[in-house]
């Protein structure tokens, strides 16, 4: 009993030693990057936005949040963009999206945005925050391929050292945005490819694919179903029931594989 108490109390100890280190470091990240963007106080609200448009469709973006260094998930927000014509286009209108009625709604401002971008994106945020009324908003863009750091309007970037924890800190906001943003995109891209299919089953109305949906849970498990099976559903027959098996069945012969990390279609 004593080592398991003693085990307890290292375990405890540790714990609280890494939770001091973390804090700490959080703490530095944040000071680091008062310091090297040029703001008032630490930025102990940092809002982040993606945009993900993976093979040209589905235009996506996230805002992500995080509160003194630490995601807060429960204010993330998910965006379908509308009649995307470019990356500026569509950062300004998540923008604009975030901070409508932001006072009655969420009345909580960032103290610093950023933007996965580089001049051009937090140019047009910068825009977008002005034509939506929000004065002394700090807004940043992160650009991927060199890591620099640009304010709107500036004509050079801000380079962080390597080894800087704003930096890390700053690439760990993007990266969650990014995932976050996938996340989404995934979702809509395999409800498309559900729908396209079962589109294409000659004589399968909208009321029957739901129905199909919600017996089985999921076209995998549609496909996977047997005629019998399937006329358990109502409104289909064995007719249609032998027709939609055949269907599913060919298609899944030559079907292709979804990358799981990143969404993409992998060729059998």
């Amino acid at each position: 009993m004593e080592t398991v108490l003693n085990n307890a109390g290292q375990s405890l100890g540790l714990h609280k030693t890494k939770r001091s280190a973390d804090l700490v470091t959080r703490s530095k990240a944040l000071a680091e990057m008062q310091e090297a963007i040029g703001l008032p106080d630490a930025p102990l609200r940092i809002e982040c936005i993606d945009v993900s448009h993976i093979s040209g469709s589905n235009v996506v973006a996230s805002l992500v949040v995080f509160e003194d260094g630490i995601p807060k998930k429960k204010d993330y927000r998910q965006f379908i963009i509308d009649d995307p014509r470019d990356d500026t286009a569509s950062i300004a209108q998540v923008v604009s999206r975030r901070f409508k009625d932001h006072d009655e709604v969420r009345p909580y401002r960032p103290n610093l945005l950023v933007i996965d971008g580089g001049l051009p994106q937090v140019n047009a945020a910068a825009k977008a925050l002005e034509a939506s009324g929000i004065g002394n908003m700090h807004v940043i863009g992160l650009a991927k391929r060199m890591e620099e750091i640009w304010k709107p309007g500036a004509k050079y970037p801000i380079i962080l050292p390597r080894n800087s924890e704003a930096l890390f800190m700053l690439q760990r906001v993007r990266d969650e945005a990014h995932r976050f943003a996938i996340s989404l995109h995934r979702n809509r891209r395999s409800k498309g490819m559900v729908d396209s299919r079962l589109d294409d089953i000659a004589g399968l109305g909208p009321i029957k694919k739901r129905a199909l949906l919600a017996h089985f849970g999921s076209l995998k498990k549609i496909s996977q179903a047997s005629q019998d099976q399937l006329q358990e559903v109502a409104g289909i027959g064995p007719s249609q029931a032998a027709e939609i098996w055949q269907f599913l069945d060919q298609d899944n012969s030559q079907d292709s594989a979804v990358n799981t990390a990143t969404g993409e279609i992998i060729e059998s």
